[in-house]
C-alpha cells in the first residue's frame, strides 16, 4: 500500500501559532522537509485558498485543512495534535486534531479515495478517541493506516458502517437522496455523505446519498431515484447531471451543513417532502440520461456530449443575439456593415457624439454601436464554446482548453458550427486519451495543466488545418447555400418538421435536437443570408404554441379539466409566452394521447407559417418578451395565434368526443416549470 503518512510527518501536543493560517504553514513546512513537496510557500497559499471557499473545522474539535497543488510530488498525510486548540471555524469550538491533506494536481483515483478515506473515518468517534490517546508518532501513523487498508484486506469487523434502514426497506416514511461534493472532492464531500446516512439512520429515514468526489463516481440507482420523495444537494460546485432529480422537492445548502448540523437537513427534507408548494429541482437539464452514464450507448453519449455542448453556448448566443438586435434597434440596420460600428466606438464616446443622422440622434447611433460590438464579440465564442464544451463532456476539465482552440481554429477555417462540433469531439477524445497516460510522479502534476492541453491541441487542431477544415468548409457552405435558396413548399416543409419536433415531446430529446440545430445554426445569420434566422423564428414560435393552447383551452372550456389543471392553465400563459415548452408537460403527462397530437397539430401549423412568411429572430430564446429581434413581428404573432387556436380547439374536441379512461384529479404539479427552464 502507498505509505501516505510517516513517523516524520506527525506532531503531537504542540504549538503551532495562533491561528489556522500559522497551523498550515507549518504543516506545508513538514511536508516539504520530508521530500513529498517542493514549495511550503505554494502548497500553504493552496490550502489557504481553499480555505477561503469554506472553513474546514468540523464537529468533534477536527480540522482537514485540504488542497491539490502542483507543489506536491506524493500525495501526503500530516498530523498536528494541537495543544492549545485553534478555530478552523468549526461550531463547536477550536480543533486540536488536524490532518493536513496535500494531493498532487494529477491525483490518481486510488490516492482520492484513500484521501477521502481518512475524512470519512475521522467522523468516526472511536477514531478520534484512539488518536487522542496515542503516545508516540509511530502509533498514530498505525491507526492511520489501519484505517487506510483496502476493504478486501480488512476483518469483515471492520467494514463500512452499516447503511439505513434503506438497505432493509424498515422504513416506511418518505425516501430521502442526496448528492453531496466540494470544491476539492477529497475531504467534505465524504465527510458530509457521512454525517448524513448516520443521521438518516438514527432517525429511521430511509435515505441514499452519491458523494461526487474527485474519485471515481458511483451515481445513484434511477430506479432510487424515481422513487423518492424529497432531495437534500449539500454541495459548493455544481451538481453532476443535476437533470435526474427534475421535479423533486429539494433542500439546498453548503456541503459542511451537512457535516454540522445533518439532522436540520434530513428534517427539512422530510418537510419539503409533505409540501405541495415545497421548491422542486428544475427541469433544466431533464434531457441528461438518468441512467449511469457507464452504461449508455454510444448514440445516448454523443447526444449528451453535444446536447452539454449546446447548452454551455446558449448563453452566448442570447446575450449576443440581443445585443446585436438591440443595436439594429438604436442605431439602424446598417450599423454592423463595414465595420460602421467599432469604427464609431473609436472614433467617438459619450462627450463627442456621432453627428445626427435623418432619423436619429447621435446619442442612439453611439449606443446601437456599442451594443452591437459588444453582441458580436459574444457571437464570436459560439463555435469555440461549442467545441469546448463538447470536449469538456468528454473529458471534464482537461478537454476545455484544446476544444476552444480547435473551435476557434473551426472559425478560421470557415468550417462554422459543424467544425466545432467536429473540433470538439476530437479534442475531448484526445484530452481523455492522453489524461490516461500511465506517467511518471514528477509529471503527474503537469498533466492537467501542461500536457494535456498542449498535446490536445496539437492534435485536435492541427487535424482541423492539415484535414479536415477544408472539407468541413465546403459542407458548411453548401448546407448555407441549400438554406438560403430554400422558397415556397421546401420552406414549408421544414417549417413542419421543426414545428412537430418542438411539439413532440415538450422539451425532451427531440425537442431538443430540433432547438439546438436553430441555436447553433445562428451565429452563421446576416441580411444577405436570414435562413439561419428564420429557422430560428419557427423553432421558437412552434414552441410558444403547446403551453399557450393548453391555457386557451382550459379558459374555454374549464369542465374538461381538473382543478390542478386549471391552475397550471393560468400559469401556462405567461411560460408560453416566454418560450417554456414544458409549461404544457402536466397536460400531456395526464393526457398524452391527447394533448400531444394536438399540440403537434398546432406546431406544424406555426412552423409553416412562419417560413412561409419570412419571420426571422435574432434572439434564441425570449419569446414574445424579444420582439426587438423579430423581423415580421406581425406574422410572429398571427403565426402563434393560428397554431394556439388551432391545438386548443382540437384538445378539447378530442377531450370532448374521444373517450379517456379516468384519471386522478390530483396529477402532480411540476411546480419547477415556472423557474428557470433551459430548451
Amino acid at each position: 500500500m502507498t505509505t501516505y503518512i510517516t513517523p516524520g510527518l506527525v506532531a503531537l501536543d504542540v504549538d503551532l501559532g495562533a491561528d489556522k493560517t500559522d497551523v498550515i504553514r507549518n504543516l506545508a513546512e513538514r511536508v516539504v522537509s520530508q521530500g513529498r513537496a517542493t514549495d511550503a510557500a505554494g502548497l500553504a497559499a493552496d490550502a489557504l485558498a481553499r480555505e477561503e471557499q469554506g472553513s474546514t473545522g468540523v464537529p468533534g474539535g477536527i480540522a482537514i485543512p485540504h488542497c491539490r497543488s502542483g507543489a506536491v510530488t506524493e500525495a501526503t498525510l500530516a498530523m498536528s495534535r494541537l495543544n492549545p486548540g485553534v478555530d478552523f471555524g468549526a461550531h463547536d469550538g477550536p480543533s486540536d486534531l488536524v490532518f493536513f491533506i496535500a494531493a498532487p494536481d494529477g491525483a490518481h483515483d486510488e490516492h482520492l479515495q484513500m484521501l477521502s478515506k481518512l475524512a470519512r473515518s475521522l467522523m468516526v468517534p472511536e477514531f478520534n478517541d484512539s488518536l487522542r490517546a496515542a503516545k508516540t508518532p509511530e502509533e498514530i501513523v498505525a491507526i492511520v493506516e489501519k484505517a487506510l487498508e483496502p476493504e478486501e484486506e480488512k476483518p469483515a469487523a471492520a467494514a463500512a458502517p452499516a447503511p439505513s434502514p434503506a438497505a432493509s426497506g424498515a422504513s416506511t416514511g418518505p425516501v430521502i437522496v442526496a448528492v453531496t461534493s466540494c470544491a476539492t472532492g477529497i475531504a467534505h464531500t465524504f465527510m458530509s455523505a457521512d454525517a448524513l446516512t448516520a443521521k438518516a439512520k438514527e432517525m429511521g429515514i430511509e435515505f441514499y446519498v452519491e458523494p461526487q468526489g474527485s474519485s471515481k463516481v458511483t451515481p445513484l440507482d434511477p430506479a432510487i431515484i424515481k422513487r423518492a420523495d424529497a432531495v437534500i444537494f449539500a454541495n459548493d460546485v455544481d451538481v453532476r447531471d443535476r437533470g435526474r432529480f427534475a421535479g423533486k422537492p429539494v433542500v439546498q445548502s453548503p456541503v459542511k451543513r451537512g457535516i454540522d448540523h445533518p439532522d436540520e437537513l434530513l428534517n427539512e427534507a422530510v418537510a419539503a417532502a409533505k409540501d405541495p408548494n415545497a421548491k422542486r429541482v428544475p427541469a433544466s437539464d431533464a434531457a441528461d440520461s438518468s441512467e449511469n452514464t457507464a452504461n449508455e450507448s454510444v448514440g445516448a453519449r454523443i447526444k449528451r456530449w453535444l446536447l452539454t455542448g449546446v447548452s454551455y453556448m446558449i448563453p452566448f448566443v442570447a446575450g449576443g443575439g440581443l445585443l446585436i438586435a438591440l443595436g439594429f434597434l438604436l442605431g439602424g440596420y446598417d450599423i454592423v456593415s463595414d465595420g460602421r460600428n467599432t469604427d464609431i466606438i473609436l472614433q467617438n464616446s459619450l462627450f463627442n457624439l456621432p453627428p445626427d443622422e435623418a432619423t436619429r440622434s447621435g446619442l442612439l447611433v453611439y449606443l446601437g454601436a456599442v451594443a452591437s460590438a459588444i453582441g458580436q464579440a459574444s457571437m464570436g465564442f459560439l463555435v469555440p464554446a461549442l467545441a469546448g464544451y463538447i470536449a469538456y463532456a468528454i473529458a471534464d476539465r482537461p478537454g476545455i482548453a484544446p476544444g476552444f482552440v480547435a473551435g476557434a481554429v473551426a472559425g478560421i477555417m470557415g468550417a462554422g458550427f459543424i467544425g466545432g462540433i467536429v473540433g470538439g469531439l476530437i479534442a475531448g477524445g484526445a484530452a481523455y486519451w492522453i489524461g490516461s497516460w500511465n506517467v511518471p510522479r514528477w509529471m503527474r502534476g503537469l498533466m492537467p495543466v501542461v500536457i494535456i492541453p498542449l498535446v490536445g491541441s496539437i492534435i485536435a487542431s492541427g487535424l482541423m488545418v492539415i484535414l479536415l477544415g477544408g472539407p468541413i468548409a465546403a459542407l458548411t457552405n453548401g448546407l448555407n447555400t441549400w438554406l438560403t435558396g430554400l422558397t415556397g413548399a421546401s420552406a414549408v416543409l421544414l417549417g413542419i418538421i421543426l414545428g412537430t419536433m418542438m411539439c413532440f415531446d415538450l422539451g425532451g430529446p427531440v425537442n431538443k435536437v430540433a432547438y439546438a440545430f436553430a441555436v447553433a445554426g445562428l451565429g452563421a445569420g446576416s441580411f444577405d443570408n436570414q435562413a439561419p434566422w428564420m429557422i430560428m423564428a419557427t423553432v421558437m414560435a412552434a414552441g410558444m404554441v403547446p403551453p399557450l393552447a393548453m391555457a386557451l383551452a382550459t379558459t374555454i372550456a374549464p369542465r374538461l379539466f381538473s382543478p390542478v389543471e386549471k391552475e397550471n392553465g393560468r400559469a401556462a400563459w405567461l411560460l408560453g409566452a416566454a418560450f417554456i415548452s414544458e409549461g404544457a408537460i402536466p397536460f400531456a403527462a395526464a393526457d398524452p394521447l391527447r394533448v400531444i397530437p394536438a399540440s403537434i397539430l398546432g406546431g406544424a401549423a406555426t412552423g409553416a407559417i412562419t417560413m412561409a412568411t419570412g419571420v426571422t429572430s435574432q434572439a434564441p430564446h425570449g419569446g414574445i418578451f424579444v420582439f426587438f429581434a423579430i423581423g415580421n413581428l406581425l406574422w410572429f404573432v398571427l403565426a402563434i395565434l393560428i397554431g394556439t387556436v388551432i391545438s386548443g380547439l382540437t384538445v378539447i374536441a378530442l377531450k370532448k368526443w374521444v373517450r379517456k379512461a379516468p384519471v386522478d384529479a390530483d396529477v402532480p404539479v411540476a411546480a419547477s416549470l415556472q423557474g428557470e427552464l433551459a430548451h
